[in-house]
C-alpha cells in the first residue's frame, strides 16, 4: 500500500503527474502508472541530471506503457497480487476477492467511477461490479446475508447471476428477477438473500435506471447538496421467489456525483459519521482518492476491526460522449484531485 502523507508519493497519485525532486546521488522521478484511471502504483527512476520537459514526457509514456504491461501479465500470475495484499486472506476473502472488477477505477468521456471495499474481520458479502459498453455503464452493487464463507458463496450465487443476465441483454428487472429465484433456489442456507442496487447508466443522454433490492438508498451529491435518492422498494434477492421488481429513472447533469455504499458503511460504530457532510467535503476529488477518503473515515469513527463489510461505489457524470476518447498518460489530468 501506498502511503498517503502529503508527500511526493501522493502528489504523484493525486495530481497524475511526474515529480521530481533532488537527491543527494541525484534526481529521482516519481511516475504514475496508471490506465483508464486506475492507478497501478508509481514508476521511480533517479538520473544523474535534472530531467527536462521532454525526458518527462517520454517517462511519462513509458509509464504508461508499464500500465499495459502490468495488465496484461496480471492475468497469467500471482505476482502482482501478492504485491498488494499486506494480510493474509481467508477463504471467504479470497473468495470475495474474485466477485470483484479486475479494475476498481474505470475513465471515460463521460463518466469516472471507482469502488473500495473495506471487509470486516470475517467477510460480509459485500461486492461492487460493473462493465463499460459501447453506449451504457452497467453497475452494481450488492450485499449477501450473514459473514464469512456461506455469506460469500451467497454473494457467488447473486453476482454470477447478474452478470449472466447482464451478458445476455436482459433489463435491470430481468436481473433481479432471475437472480432472486437463482438465489432462493441454490442458496446452501435457508433463507439467505442479497440486497442489490442495480444501476444501467445511458452514456448517450445521461439517463441511469436504477433498482434497489432491499438495499441501502444511493446518494446524489449536485451543485453543492447532496440528497438520498426515493426509489421503489423491492424485496431482497432471493427473499421470495414469487417476488416482482420496479426500477426507476434518474437523468443525471454534467458535474453530479451517484453514491452507493453498503449498511456497513451505516452500521452501529459508524454512525456518528456525517456521511452527507463528508461527501460535500471530498466532492473535488477524483472518484479514485473520494472512496479511499470515505473509507478511511469509516475506520476512524468504527475503529480498523469492522462488524460489517464497507462498500462504497462513486460515478461522476461529465457528459460528452465519446467513442474516440483518448488520453495520452492513461488518465485525464484535469479530472485528477488536487494535490496537497
Amino acid at each position: 500500500m501506498l502511503p498517503f502523507d502529503s508527500g511526493p508519493v501522493e502528489q504523484a497519485l493525486r495530481s497524475q503527474t511526474a515529480q521530481v525532486f533532488a537527491q543527494p546521488d541525484g534526481w529521482t522521478v516519481l511516475a504514475p502508472v496508471t490506465d483508464r484511471g486506475e492507478a497501478i502504483g508509481l514508476l521511480e527512476m533517479i538520473l544523474p541530471n535534472e530531467p527536462d520537459p521532454r525526458d518527462l514526457e517520454e517517462i511519462g509514456r513509458t509509464a504508461h506503457v508499464l500500465a499495459f504491461v502490468v495488465i496484461a501479465n496480471r492475468r497469467h500470475t500471482d505476482l502482482f497480487e501478492w504485491g498488494q495484499r499486506t494480510t493474509p486472506f481467508t477463504l471467504s476473502g479470497e473468495i470475495q476477492r474474485r466477485l470483484l472488477p479486475g479494475s476498481f477505477t474505470c475513465e471515460a468521456s463521460a463518466f469516472t467511477l471507482s469502488g473500495w471495499l473495506e471487509p470486516a474481520a470475517s467477510v460480509g458479502g459485500d461486492t461492487f461490479d460493473y462493465s463499460l459498453a459501447r453506449d451504457v455503464l452497467h453497475f452494481s452493487v450488492t450485499d449477501a446475508m450473514g459473514h464469512g464463507v456461506a455469506s460469500a458463496l451467497t454473494a457467488t450465487l447473486g453476482v454470477g447471476s447478474l452478470r449472466n443476465g447482464r451478458r445476455r441483454g436482459a433489463s435491470l428487472v430481468e436481473q433481479a428477477e432471475v437472480a432472486n429465484a437463482d438465489v432462493a433456489g441454490h442458496t446452501a442456507v435457508p433463507g439467505s438473500f442479497v440486497t442489490a442496487l442495480l444501476g444501467r447508466l445511458d452514456l448517450s443522454t445521461g439517463v441511469c435506471a436504477l433498482l434497489n433490492a432491499g438495499h441501502v438508498p444511493p446518494m446524489l451529491v449536485r451543485d453543492g447538496d447532496t440528497r438520498v435518492l426515493s426509489l421503489p422498494g423491492n424485496f431482497p434477492l432471493g427473499m421470495f421467489t414469487e417476488a416482482t421488481y420496479r426500477a426507476s429513472e434518474v437523468t443525471l447533469r454534467p458535474g453530479d456525483r451517484l453514491v452507493v455504499v453498503t449498511d456497513g458503511v451505516r452500521e452501529r460504530n459508524a454512525a456518528s459519521l456525517d456521511l452527507p457532510s463528508m461527501l460535500r467535503s471530498i466532492a473535488g476529488l477524483h472518484p479514485r482518492e473520494a472512496v479511499r477518503a470515505l473509507a478511511d473515515a469509516v475506520l476512524e469513527v468504527s475503529g480498523p476491526a469492522l462488524a460489517d463489510d464497507a462498500t462504497l461505489f462513486v460515478v461522476d457524470w461529465h457528459g460528452g460522449h465519446s467513442e474516440d476518447w483518448r488520453t495520452s498518460a492513461g488518465t485525464d489530468q484535469e479530472r485528477a484531485s488536487a494535490a496537497g
